[in-house]
C-alpha cells in the first residue's frame, strides 16, 4: 500500500501540472474555474512566567485555483506563504532560548494539490488536501495557526443517503504547521482512518477508527476507536444542543511503548435569541508515563486558547468549562459581531492535582463576506509548577475571496 500510494501522489502532481497548463485548459469546455485567495495579518503577544515576552506580526497568504476539467472531475492547486513582519519571538525553527514561542514560522510551500472525482454518492480525493473530521478533535487542519496542516492522502467517501455516510482515508504524509524548515514539519505516515456517520431520530452518531503509524514520530503512533453522539432540540424560543463522546486508545505500529488509555467528553448548550450558554467536560487519561494523544487534531480549539496542554500530561487531564456567547446581526456597520467568554478549570484526570484555570475571550466583527476583524485573549493561572502562568493576546484582520 505504501509503494502504491507514493507513486500515486507523484502521478497526481504531474497530472495536475499538465492539466492546468494553458494548452490543456483551452481544449476543455468546462467552466472557467474558481480563484482562491485567503489572507490574514495578525499580531500575537505572549507573556509567560520565566521567559522573555514574544511579539509576533505575521502575514499569511494562500493563493489557489480550482477548475472542473470535465464532468465530475476537478483539480485544485494552492500555495501558502507566511511572512514575518516582526520577528521578536521564537518559533521552534528559529530557536531563541529563554524567549516565549509563537508557532508561526516563516514558510512558503504547496498547501494543497489534489484531484477529485465525485458522482452518484461516491467521492475520491487524491493528493495534498485539507481534512477535518467531526469537531477536529482528532483530525483537523489547525486553522488558527498561520501555516495550515494538510495531508498527502487518498480519501474515499460514499454517501448512501442523507442519513448514512462512509469515509476512508489513507495518509502518506502529514504536512504540519511548523513547515518545511522544521525537522518536525513533516511526518512520514502509514495511517488508516475510517468513519461512519449516521443520522437518527435520536441525534447524529459517528463511529471512528484511527490507526496512526508514523515513521519519524514513533511515539505518536496509536490506534483509537471511538463513538460520538450529538443532538439538537428546538423548542421555540430555545435551541438545545447535547453531545457525548468516548474513545479508547492503545499502542500501534512503530510505537515504542505499550499503553491503554481512555477519553470521555460531554457538553450541553442552550441558545435563546442572541445569547448562547454552554457547559462542557473532557477527560483524557494518563498512565503516569504518557497521556491520551490526539496528534492530528486542531488542538488550539480544546483545553484553552493559551495552548498550555497541547500534549496531555502523564497524569492525564480533566477540563471542566463553561462559556457564554452573544451575537448581533443587526449592526449599523458590518454584517455581524460575535463575542464569547469561556472559563476552564484544569486538574489531573483523577482530580487529585490542581493544574490551574484559564479565562478566554474573543470578539469577531465580520464586516462583509470578505473582510473580518478579530481580537482574542487567553489568561492562564497555573497552580502546578509544571505549567507556568501565561497571557496571550491576538489582533487579526482576515480577507477571503
Amino acid at each position: 500500500m505504501r509503494a502504491y500510494s507514493k507513486a500515486g501522489f507523484r502521478a497526481v502532481a504531474v497530472a495536475s501540472a499538465v492539466l492546468c497548463a494553458p494548452g490543456a485548459w483551452a481544449q476543455t469546455q468546462a467552466n472557467a474555474g474558481e480563484l482562491i485567495v485567503d489572507g490574514r495579518l495578525r499580531y500575537e503577544h505572549v507573556d509567560q512566567d520565566g521567559l522573555t515576552d514574544a511579539d509576533a506580526v505575521t502575514l499569511r497568504l494562500r493563493l489557489g485555483y480550482e477548475r472542473e476539467l470535465f464532468e465530475h472531475f476537478k483539480v485544485l492547486g494552492e500555495i501558502e506563504g507566511v511572512a514575518l513582519v516582526s520577528d521578536d519571538f521564537a518559533d521552534t525553527v528559529r530557536t531563541r532560548p529563554g524567549q516565549a514561542v509563537v508557532l508561526d514560522p516563516e514558510a512558503l510551500e504547496v498547501n494543497r494539490l489534489q484531484a477529485q472525482w465525485a458522482h452518484g454518492g461516491f467521492g475520491v480525493t487524491l493528493g495534498r488536501q485539507r481534512i477535518i473530521l467531526n469537531n477536529a478533535r482528532y483530525i483537523g487542519n489547525v486553522g488558527f495557526r498561520q501555516n495550515e496542516q494538510t495531508f498527502d492522502a487518498l480519501r474515499l467517501t460514499y454517501r448512501v443517503n442523507e442519513n448514512l455516510n462512509f469515509n476512508y482515508i489513507y495518509v502518506d504524509r502529514v504536512r504540519r504547521i511548523l513547515g518545511d524548515d522544521s525537522p518536525n514539519g513533516e511526518w512520514r505516515s502509514d495511517s488508516h482512518i475510517g468513519q461512519i456517520d449516521l443520522k437518527t431520530g435520536f441525534g447524529d452518531v459517528s463511529g471512528y477508527a484511527l490507526l496512526l503509524d508514523f515513521e519519524n514520530a514513533a511515539a505518536q503512533s496509536t490506534q483509537t476507536y471511538g463513538l460520538r453522539w450529538t443532538s439538537t432540540i428546538v423548542a421555540d424560543p430555545y435551541r438545545f444542543t447535547l453531545g457525548a463522546e468516548a474513545a479508547t486508545q492503545s499502542d500501534y505500529g512503530n510505537s515504542p511503548t505499550s499503553f491503554d488509555l481512555n477519553y470521555y467528553a460531554a457538553n450541553a448548550g442552550v441558545q435563546r435569541g442572541q445569547w448562547r450558554f454552554a457547559l462542557g467536560g473532557e477527560v483524557l487519561e494518563g498512565n503516569g508515563a504518557r497521556g491520551f494523544a490526539t496528534p492530528l487534531a486542531t488542538l488550539h480549539a480544546f483545553q484553552g486558547w493559551a495552548d498550555v496542554f497541547l500534549t496531555t500530561p502523564a497524569d492525564g487531564i480533566r477540563d471542566l468549562n463553561g462559556s457564554v456567547s452573544w451575537t448581533d446581526e443587526t449592526l449599523a456597520v458590518g454584517r455581524s459581531l460575535t463575542m464569547t467568554a469561556r472559563y476552564h478549570d484544569f486538574s489531573s484526570e483523577d482530580g487529585d492535582a490542581d493544574f490551574g484555570s484559564e479565562v478566554d475571550a474573543v470578539a469577531n466583527w465580520r464586516i462583509n463576506e470578505r473582510w473580518a476583524v478579530e481580537a482574542k485573549a487567553a489568561f492562564f493561572d497555573g497552580e502546578d509548577p509544571r505549567f507556568a502562568d501565561r497571557n496571550k493576546i491576538w489582533l487579526a484582520v482576515e480577507y477571503s475571496l
